[in-house]
């Protein structure tokens, strides 16, 4: 069954209660039966589930019997992604004015509670650091750290409020090692991986865990539509399906950090114990 969110997505909820308050308030309020419908199934919001990562891991969490709520810009292609499953399409652009918080909103009025997130919307941008224009610096700061960041706090409070749920962050080796002309890329992407563990420390004892996933070059439409494709020989391109089991794997087994493929741990490892070898291979491959 796949389904459309009721009514327009940005529409803010009956409630009086508003952001991470309103969103614990429509947990508890379902739990008494009241509010939002219930679904046996458990549930998992994805973002950027228009497409590649997304998309795959979408597909992978409706094989394992999840209720899908699917986020993405583009309509058609998210009916593609929920075709054949139990699944509540929400169309959002995350890079606008509060679109994380009315996401949330809209996510927690479909099925009343959110079991997993899994924030995998993005964007790139490559070439020289000197000539990338401010506005795109912001646009992939925003996409990439910021609006993660407030969906992540809207969709918590109800987390919290249920003493179970896990917070999926898809990072990129580019926030490992700090790549060659993708230098906002990498910062939004280090952002992130502090990030995960900052909130993790701080969840402990609640229930709620944070995973970040973090895979190399994946075989997806992200590099055409930041304007460069990928010409490395090393390390290759893995598929969209091996990072979507990835994601599975540290939800099923409560894993907090995944690397694919696995060896990607090498470099942080080699920067940790000895950087002035680490820049030189840096200067070399990177």
């Amino acid at each position: 069954m796949t389904t459309t969110g009721s009514g327009p997505t940005y529409d803010p909820p009956a409630s009086p209660g508003h952001g991470a308050a309103g969103a614990a308030a429509s947990a508890r309020a379902a739990a008494r039966g009241h509010g939002p419908p219930r679904t046996d199934r458990r549930v998992v919001l994805v973002t950027g589930a228009s497409s590649g990562i997304g998309a795959a891991t979408a597909r992978r969490f409706a094989a394992g019997g999840w209720h899908l709520l699917l986020s993405g810009r583009d309509r058609r292609r998210l009916e593609e992604t929920a075709s054949g499953a139990s699944a509540v399409l929400l169309p959002a652009d995350l890079a606008a004015p509060d679109g994380a918080k009315l996401l949330a909103q809209a996510a927690l009025r479909e099925t009343g509670r959110i079991d997993v997130l899994v924030a995998g919307a993005g964007i790139g941008w490559a070439g020289p650091f000197l000539t990338m224009p401010h506005t795109d610096i912001e646009r992939v700061l925003f996409l990439d750290l910021n609006a993660t960041l407030h969906l992540v706090r809207e969709v918590l409070p109800a987390m919290v409020a249920a003493g179970r749920g896990r917070v999926v962050l898809v990072g990129s080796v580019a926030g490992s090692v700090g790549v060659r002309e993708e230098a906002v890329y990498s910062a939004a992407k280090a952002g992130l991986a502090a990030f995960a563990e900052a909130l993790r420390q701080e969840l402990r004892g609640t229930g709620v865990g944070v995973s970040l996933v973090v895979p190399g070059p994946v075989e997806t439409g992200f590099f055409a539509r930041r304007g460069r494709p990928y010409h490395r020989a090393h390390p290759r391109p893995t598929s969209p399906g091996r990072v979507a089991a990835a994601v599975w794997d540290a939800v099923s087994r409560g894993h907090d950090d995944t690397y694919v493929p696995a060896w990607l741990t090498l470099p942080a490892r080699v920067r940790a114990l000895t950087p002035n070898l680490y820049r030189r291979l840096l200067n070399r491959f990177g």
